[in-house]
């Protein structure tokens, strides 16, 4: 089955966290929103807005191959982090195009996952 392109949900910037124990809280990263979509189309990468930016990441691409999985959609981010550890937008635009081994795809959510390794545990609900 052929996966097509999710929207994602976008974070909201806050001052401070909300209270209660109905909230999930992510890190803020500094790179580009992307979605990974595996199916027996092959391996295709997307950016927040439904764009197939699957050539100008051929070392993720080829990385997310690897994954033993029939089909599956993983949101993330695209990050190259610095020395510090923190992501870096500079560096990620530059590693785009010079550096791709630089690259890393940070999974915030796995959407949809069909037949893998995973198989045998429950996983949480997706996020809404």
């Amino acid at each position: 089955m052929r996966l097509k392109f999710v929207e994602p949900l976008m974070p909201t910037l806050v001052d401070k966290p909300p209270e209660g124990g109905d909230w999930i809280h992510e890190v803020k990263f500094d790179g580009y929103c992307s979605q990974i979509i595996i199916d027996e189309a092959g391996t295709r990468i997307f950016t927040r807005n439904g764009m197939d930016w699957t050539a100008k990441y051929p070392d993720l691409v080829e990385t997310a191959k690897g994954l033993v999985v029939e089909s599956a959609i993983i949101d993330g981010e695209i990050i190259v982090p610095n020395e510090a550890g923190l992501a870096d937008f500079a560096a990620l635009r530059r590693a785009i195009t010079r550096r791709q081994h630089d690259l890393y795809f940070v999974a915030f959510d796995l959407l949809q996952r069909t037949r893998s390794v995973l198989s045998p545990f429950r996983s949480p609900e997706p996020r809404r």
